[in-house]
């Protein structure tokens, strides 16, 4: 979709009447499957970068999100905009992480939110199998890096993530990452020379 159609969707699909900083310019890149680190500062709309694929397409949009409570409250928006969504992570008891993994592999669900660790759990990838994935969104990218302020090891694990999902373009999102730390995100994400780098509002 050109910027025209990806604002008229955005109209008819969500309760906002125009795209904020660089949200169009990033959804161009998601629509044409293409690599892309975007540096966007707090409040400036990272989520609808991978919500608006979510809510528009059928397929699985996977995000990797560091913490439990950020999970939870980005489900909770989504499902407010109507977003078939579901967070998946060691607060929930087993018998209801048992039901969500099975309507997973059944099918359900347009959005996925989990912790890089959770692929170590097999019985969570066999749920991932048979979907097709459009996009693998990595938010607090700045994780990946080992000069970022919150590296994360599991965060390094993303390129085999990846490949066990059948190598989905990356969105990789952060408020913000220093010359050397974007390098290294796009270096540790497997994306060097396949990867633009977008910022929002940022020197």
């Amino acid at each position: 979709m050109n910027s025209n159609e990806l604002l008229k969707q955005l109209q008819e699909h969500f309760p906002y009447s125009s795209f904020r900083a660089d949200q169009a310019v990033i959804l161009e890149r998601v629509w044409t499957q293409s690599n892309t680190l975007a540096l966007m500062p707090t409040g400036t709309g990272k989520s609808l970068c991978y919500q608006y694929p979510a809510k528009l397409q059928k397929k699985l949009v996977v995000v990797l999100s560091p913490l439990i409570a950020l999970m939870q409250d980005q489900k909770a928006k989504a499902v407010e905009l109507g977003i078939s969504a579901t967070e998946i992570h060691s607060n929930i008891g087993a018998e209801e992480r048992e039901k969500r993994q099975r309507k997973l592999k059944e099918g359900h669900f347009n959005l996925l939110f989990v912790t890089p660790e959770r692929f170590s759990k097999t019985e969570f990838r066999e749920c991932l199998q048979n979907r097709e994935i459009f996009l693998l969104a990595v938010d607090e990218a700045h994780c990946v890096s080992l000069w970022g302020h919150d590296f994360r090891p599991d965060y390094a694990k993303i390129p085999e993530i990846r490949k066990f999902l059948r190598m989905p373009p990356v969105l990789a999102l952060t408020a913000t990452a220093t010359p050397d730390v974007q390098k290294d995100i796009v270096n540790k994400l497997g994306l060097e020379g396949d990867c633009e780098i977008i910022s929002s509002g940022l020197e």
